[in-house]
């Protein structure tokens, strides 16, 4: 089976690759589709947000990064995909991905959501605290992969 998670990744955090690494092990490929993201305003162009999801997972067999634009559910469909994998930290998160999750099964019946929680060390990391650490001067090594901690460091330099 394959799975699309999907996300803006900006940036792309360790719970994130958590998920991916611990969703490869339940289903034969996972794509990570880079959102182009029409809603929000993110730190990073489309491309290096590509480049830096595809550098944090790179280590992790059978993981495809790929962007896109428009609807989840038509990118899943267009690459072949059964499910679409989402995460929850808190139930604070759960009800918006509930409603998200009627509404593409209403959209595309023939995929399913997929909930995984992050690791427990992992859990209370998200990337808008990673960058909100990054602009006011502290160290986020310890939420993100390596190059993905040097750009943040550049986004506040610029």
């Amino acid at each position: 089976m394959i799975v699309l998670y999907p996300g803006t990744f900006d940036p792309i955090t360790n719970g994130h690759t958590d998920l991916v690494r611990r969703a490869t092990t339940l289903c034969d490929r996972v794509i990570v589709g880079v959102a182009a993201s029409i809603r929000k305003t993110p730190s990073f162009e489309l491309a290096e947000r590509v480049a830096l999801v595809e550098a944090a997972v790179a280590d992790i067999d059978n993981v495809e990064v790929s962007a896109f634009e428009g609807l989840t559910v038509d990118f899943a469909r267009e690459r072949g995909a059964r499910a679409i994998l989402r995460g929850l930290r808190a139930v604070s998160d759960f009800e918006y991905e509930f409603q998200l999750a009627s509404m593409n099964r209403n959209l595309a019946p023939g995929i399913e959501t997929l909930f995984l929680t992050p690791s427990e060390q992992h859990a209370f990391i998200s990337s808008s605290l990673v960058k909100e650490i990054a602009r006011l001067g502290g160290d986020v090594s310890h939420f993100v992969d390596a190059r993905v901690s040097e750009a943040l460091k550049r986004l506040k330099t610029d």
